[in-house]
This record gives C-alpha cells, structure tokens and sequence, in this order.
C-alpha cells in the first residue's frame, strides 16, 4: 500500500495545486468580473483592487501550473499581508477572526514555492 501511496504523491501536489488555485481564482473573478455576484466591485487601484488582479492572474497561472513558484510566492505574501491586515487585527484568534482561509491558502502556496507544481502542468511540460 505504501508504494501506491507514494506513487500518486506528485499527482496529489498537482491536484492540491489545481483545487487550491480555482477556490483562489474564484475570489479574483468575483472582485473584478462580477462572477459568482457579489456586493460590488472595489474600485480600480484600492487594496481589494491590487488583491483581485492578483488571485486573478496568480490564480489562473496556479490552474494550469504556469510559473508556479513566483505565482505561488506572490499568492502566499498576498494572503499573508491579508491575513495581518484585515483579520488579526479583529481578533487574536483565527477561528474568530475569519482568516482561517488566508491562513491555509499562506501556507499552501508557500508550500508550493518549494515543492513545486506536480507532474500535472506546464511547467512540467515545459521541462522536457
């Protein structure tokens, strides 16, 4: 069992990757496409802005593995700066704070800068 389960771990990167990046896409669409609908869209060159160009197009690189380490280095300091910026400063703990989700999308991108985009891209494409 132990050789099945180690022979499909860089496909698992790569689907942890591909899930991580639509949820992460989907916030920058919102934002600056409308879709799925929302509130409204932040004006053009606010923080929220900045943030939605950047789930939008690290988001979309992150789908398809493309420059998967600066995009992921990008995406996880993003998070990070959103994280301390909107939702510490509600509340010391994250459960209450709602930044539960900036924090696993910090660490999973970050993650990402290290181990890289998985067999199941075009960086890995683009290697051969």
């Amino acid at each position: 069992m132990s050789n099945s389960l180690n022979t499909w771990a860089p496909r698992m990167l790569s689907i942890l990757r591909i899930m991580a990046a639509l949820i992460f896409l989907a916030h920058g669409t919102q934002k600056l496409l409308g879709f799925p609908p929302s509130d409204g869209s932040p004006a053009p060159f606010t923080l929220s802005w900045i943030a939605g160009t950047i789930e939008l197009f690290c988001g979309a690189l992150l789908v398809v593995g493309l420059f998967t380490r600066p995009a992921a280095f990008l995406a996880s300091g993003l998070m990070a700066f959103a994280y301390w910026l909107a939702h510490a400063p509600q509340s010391a703990f994250p459960v209450n704070n709602g930044g539960d989700a900036a924090i696993l999308y910090c660490f999973i991108f970050l993650y990402l800068v290290f181990a890289g985009p998985g067999p199941w891209s075009l960086d890995a494409l683009r290697k051969h």
